[in-house]
């Protein structure tokens, strides 16, 4: 089915032809219908299956046929989005499908100044995308104009309750209108997300593309089995394949991805940071440039990666073995989009296998296991445990208390090692 077939404002359906895209993904097919329609949506799908546009592009359309020029009356559409990197991409999309409306569009989120996001906020752009945090900030400082919001999009709503937003996220919602057409998008349907959409939606629609345990078709999936002190060593040797053109490598901890990062800049290989220590200026130039490709490996942690929205992710390395399986299938999603492939590779240590034994059952499938080609997995003997020096010797009650010498092998004197240090 082409893109003409959904019934598209022709501006819209004209950006979109622009940006190079010739026919929808299956979510797109099932919800665009349902939302240029008017019915409340839930929309079920992996990740990098184009939910950003099954919603935007309906919205736009609807939008296009009310929007004049001149002066905005208020906010029309109001996105929530669980991180500042989510709220960015879609942005950057509805502002490529929106090129040829006039239509105002602005972020509100954290870790910026907030002059411009208040004065967006008061003269009512058309589109607002937010963090939950920030924008309930300037809410409760009598910024925001939602007297006339029309859409409500939840984006990624069950990544936003696992980060705890729900509080935020109700109080956000008391305060809209109670006539509004509401669609929830995410990658799993839990009770708490059901919940929510008695409690936010009227007669919802459903469209659920795929299982939720399952990792997008595209994705070839690799497991290295490899002791724990050879990851570094390993994960240079795979950069080496020039295939390996775009990485993107998880680390669990945000301390592991700078001493990542740090170790691959050493074997020359450009690499950029993305975790919850670097500020906001430095996230968004992480993202730049590697896109850009100015950086050919991005380091980060799965709080920061949540709604990394890159094409052309060629591998994804999990660097250390994500705790919960849903992770995993979270941190895979990122190659492989829509009708592109792409490989995910685990490395996995005796410690992992429990957690390598629930991810399988939880997918459904095993994954292969492999052995990098021409690697040592010899090579890096794992250092020995530091041996700590025995205690001196009882001392007789007659002795010096603080012996300054004691023979050494050869006979000779050296400096004793039980000397004590005032500090």
């Amino acid at each position: 089915m082409p893109f003409r077939a959904l019934g598209l404002e022709a501006r819209v359906l004209k950006a979109v032809e622009e940006a190079g895209y010739t026919e929808p993904t299956p979510i797109q097919t099932a919800a665009v219908p349902l939302a240029l329609a008017g019915h409340d949506l839930i929309g079920i799908a992996q990740t990098g299956t184009g939910k950003t546009a099954a919603f935007t592009l309906p919205i736009l359309t609807k939008l296009a046929g009310v929007i004049a020029g001149g002066q905005p009356t208020g906010t029309r559409v109001l996105v929530l989005a669980p991180t500042r990197e989510l709220a960015a991409q879609i942005e950057e999309n509805a502002r490529a499908y929106a090129k040829h409306l006039p239509v105002r569009l602005a972020t509100v989120f954290g870790g910026v100044g907030e002059h411009a996001q208040i004065q967006a906020l008061r003269t009512g752009a058309d589109i607002i995308i937010a963090t939950p945090g920030r924008l309930l900030d300037l809410m409760g400082r009598g910024c925001a104009n939602f007297t006339g919001l029309q859409f409500l999009v939840l984006d990624e709503a069950d990544r936003m309750l696992d980060m705890g937003f729900l509080p935020d996220i109700r109080r956000i919602v008391r305060a809209l209108p109670h006539k509004r057409q509401t669609m929830m998008f995410c990658a799993t349907l839990s009770k708490e997300i059901e919940a929510l959409t008695r409690e936010f939606q009227h007669a919802p629609k459903t469209v659920q593309i795929g299982r939720r345990a399952n990792p997008a078709t595209t994705v070839t999936q690799l497991v290295y089995e490899v002791p724990k002190h050879q990851k570094p060593a390993l994960l240079v040797h795979l950069l080496r394949d020039p295939g390996m053109d775009m990485v993107l490598v998880f680390s669990r901890m945000k301390h592991g991805a700078d001493r990542i990062a740090r170790q691959l800049e050493q074997h020359g290989i450009k690499t950029a940071t993305l975790h919850s220590n670097r500020s906001q200026g430095q996230r968004l130039r992480a993202l730049k440039d590697f896109k850009s490709g100015a950086v050919r490996v991005l380091v980060a942690t799965d709080i920061a990666a949540r709604g990394i929205d890159v094409d052309g992710i060629s591998h994804v390395v999990n660097f250390d073995f994500p705790m919960h399986s849903e992770d995993y299938v979270h941190r895979i999603g990122r190659t492989g989009r829509a009708h592109a492939v792409g490989d995910a590779i685990s490395f996995v240590t005796p410690e992992d296998h429990s957690a390598l034994r629930s991810l399988e059952r939880f997918i459904g499938r095993g994954i292969v296991r492999k052995k990098a080609e021409g690697f040592h997995y010899a090579a890096a003997v794992e250092p020995a445990p530091m041996r700590h020096p025995s205690p001196p010797p009882a001392r007789h009650h007659n002795a010096p208390r603080h012996p300054s010498t004691r023979p050494s092998p050869e006979g000779s004197a050296r400096p004793g090692r039980w000397r004590r240090h005032r500090w």
